[in-house]
């Protein structure tokens, strides 16, 4: 199957039980791979009921190639949603030579290494040791969208109860080409830092969430 808005072609990862990666490779722990061919948020929960707890990506994710901006949208996204069900995963982002250009993906599970960066390994463990899970996530409310996102030391709040927005991030929680949503939306959501653009298509930063994972508060 393929995305009606980026025009990715499904792809295979590999899953597993545990999430040391070294257990999950053993027989009895190994759930093999699987096609995605879902929106990312439904595979990640299938996956989840399935019982992986581990998954690992085909390839990196190269965000400074623009002809690879839909796969990195796609990827993102789905990240995003493993992160959301606390499936660790095992992934490499190229970011470029900015050492601290990770801070925009540090809500997604941290990667094995940063590439591009002048210590890919040292700067994937600065994210790892900056991680938490719901570090910047959106929910569904009755007549609203509310985000919250720490990635940047405190905690930025926005509700958001415009229909015309709704829409937009519906269209945008697997990627979108950059056509697909309105240009005043697409400059106040990028202003915000809750879009980047990646060539001709577009990445909504915030995963979902169904249930806090601690209190709102705290979160």
């Amino acid at each position: 199957m393929t995305s009606a808005l980026t025009s990715t072609p499904s792809f295979t990862v590999t899953a597993s039980r545990d999430y040391d990666p070294e257990v999950g490779a053993l027989p009895a722990m190994s759930l093999g791979s699987y096609e995605i061919d879902l929106p990312g948020g439904e595979a990640a929960r299938r996956l989840f009921a399935a019982g992986a707890r581990h998954v690992t990506l085909p390839r990196p994710v190269d965000l400074t190639d623009p002809a690879d901006a839909a796969w990195s949208v796609r990827a993102l996204s789905f990240v995003g949603d493993l992160s959301s069900v606390a499936i660790s995963v095992d992934w490499q982002l190229h970011t470029g030579p900015d050492p601290d250009a990770w801070r925009h993906y540090g809500h997604l599970h941290p990667p094995t290494a940063v590439l591009g960066t002048a210590d890919p390994e040292a700067t994937a463990i600065e994210w790892r040791k900056a991680y938490y899970i719901c570090k910047c996530v959106f929910r569904h409310g009755p007549g609203f969208i509310q985000v919250r996102d720490r990635r940047y030391g405190e905690l930025r709040r926005f509700t958001i109860d415009e229909p015309d927005y709704h829409q937009a991030i519906e269209t945008l929680t697997d990627g979108a080409r950059v056509d697909a949503i309105p240009g005043p939306i697409l400059d106040d959501l990028m202003g915000e830092s809750l879009v980047f653009r990646f060539g001709d298509h577009l990445w909504w930063t915030p995963y979902r969430v169904r249930r806090w994972s601690e209190a709102p508060m705290v979160i």
